[in-house]
């Protein structure tokens, strides 16, 4: 190459736009990076957003100035699609009371009417268990006096047992029937101070199946020791309700039309015939005074009140309570510090075949298909007319209320949540991690391309400068 000829070619060079092959390469791995912690911190976002919305279910609710601890709902909605299950962190802690029935929410293609619903003491935090079948809460499945544990019939077909559902740790105790042979176990009654469980337990009589016998039985849940208290032939009615005297020495419960006292030890007080049309009021039918309450309704008006007897069956007479109208029954859950009677009152079903105003068995009264909605009312001493203290929406069949709730007698104005429920967010978290890993993933493979492009740029420098050095 002669000199003229190099000289041109440095000065056409020299006249050239020059290209930052190194400095854009840098600007770009900058932006590269930027992007990717952006997009890591997004998703850590939206993980973190996701145990807050799971912690309300909803929106959260405020209980009005002077509620403090456990309290009534004056409402309950239905479970929302996705909630939590009782189980589930984080914990519910201990439960104002526990709902079952045939609503959205409480049935599936598989389990039934086999979910049962769960309401926070202090706020409106919802939680569901799936029994798998019917199994109306205050009869088979039963929240505790404080509210921390349920007691719910599971365990397969030859195995029956009550699972015992904390909703304070999360555990699940399982509690084997003390009736061998039993083909179903299932919870009847939480002793006052939850440290015992009277079980019901279904047993073939013979190898046909053709005839059963029904057991009552109280177990001891630290020793597991169980005292029998009455076993005969299968009843329609057998030991429900179950009631406790408040030192729990004493269990009452109905048998047929009849109803039975007996020690805890397995000794039966007394036992008397229930006068027509009524029946053993409920888990709260224990009175201060050592008597008993009834439910009984009155043919000429269709109307139902709380009678008094003492312990032989000797009516004492109705106590001075309004009566309730309108519904098929009611079931007493117990007392507040005033004299007020809580109880739940069931509205028939209009379509229902049976005939409400004539004598009708009380647990038919009860029975889901019989029920249309049900709501827990407040009867106080010398009052006029009941209060209303919770609504439900249709199709919600029973409940079974807290014992420390109902001793409080305190009622909160609720807002249930609405929207998805927590296990939807959880899943919305899962993917939305999945999603920024596979951003995250595809922003690093990015940037070692750049890397590679930024390293083959300075390559090629170095040869550019190499071959001029070579001309030169």
């Amino acid at each position: 190459m002669s000199v003229r000829l190099r000289e041109a070619l440095r000065e056409a060079a020299a006249e050239a736009p020059a290209y930052p092959v190194h400095e854009r390469a840098v600007r770009t791995a900058r932006r590269t990076r930027r992007r990717t912690a952006a997009a890591v911190a997004a998703v850590l976002v939206l993980v973190a957003l996701v145990p807050v919305a799971v912690r309300g279910g909803g929106r959260p609710t405020i209980a009005p100035a002077g509620v403090d601890g456990p309290a009534l709902p004056d409402r309950i909605g239905l479970p929302p699609f996705g909630s939590l299950r009782a189980t589930d962190r984080p914990r519910l802690g201990p439960a104002a009371l526990i709902f079952s029935g045939q609503a959205r929410g409480l049935t599936g293609l598989v389990d039934e009417d086999g979910t049962i619903g769960i309401v926070g003491a202090d706020a409106d935090r919802y939680r569901t268990w799936t029994v798998g079948y019917e199994a109306p809460v205050g009869e088979q499945a039963l929240l505790s006096p404080d509210g921390r544990r349920i007691a719910v019939p599971a365990g397969a077909p030859g195995h029956p047992r009550v699972d015992l559902v904390d909703l304070v740790d999360g555990t699940v105790r399982h509690l084997a029937s003390p009736r061998p042979g039993s083909s179903r176990t299932e919870p009847a009654g939480w002793a006052p101070d939850g440290t015992a469980l009277v079980v019901r337990d279904t047993t073939p009589a013979n190898p046909e199946g053709s005839a059963y016998v029904n057991t009552l039985s109280l177990v001891r849940l630290d020793t597991g020791r169980a005292v029998r208290l009455l076993e005969t032939e299968q009843l329609p009615i057998f030991g429900t309700p179950v009631a406790f005297t408040a030192d729990g020495s004493r269990v009452a419960f109905q048998v047929g039309d009849k109803v039975l006292v007996t020690g805890t030890d397995g000794r039966q007080v007394t036992s008397f015939p229930l006068p027509p049309e009524s029946g053993l009021a409920g888990k709260g039918a224990w009175l201060p005074d050592g008597t008993l309450a009834l439910v009984s309704r009155d043919p000429s008006t269709d109307r139902w009140r709380l009678r008094r007897v003492d312990t032989t069956g000797k009516d004492l007479g109705v106590l001075a309570l309004p009566a309730v109208a309108g519904v098929s029954t009611i079931r007493l859950l117990g007392w507040q510090a005033d004299g007020t009677a809580m109880v739940v009152a069931y509205r028939p079903e209009p379509n229902s075949p049976a005939s409400f105003a004539g004598p009708l068995d009380m647990d038919q009264r009860i029975a889901y298909g019989n029920v249309r909605a049900i709501r827990v009312l407040g009867l106080a001493p010398a009052a006029t007319a009941p209060t209303t203290l919770l609504t439900a929406p249709d199709q919600v069949l029973a409940i079974d209320v807290a014992d420390a709730v109902v001793r409080a007698g305190r009622v909160r104005a609720a807002d249930p949540p609405s929207g998805p429920g927590g296990r939807v967010w959880w899943a919305a978290g899962a993917a939305a991690l999945v999603l920024g890993g596979l951003v995250a993933a595809r922003l690093l493979r990015r940037r070692r391309r750049v890397h590679l492009s930024l390293g083959g740029a300075h390559l090629v420098g170095e040869e550019g400068q190499h071959r001029g050095r070579q001309g030169g």
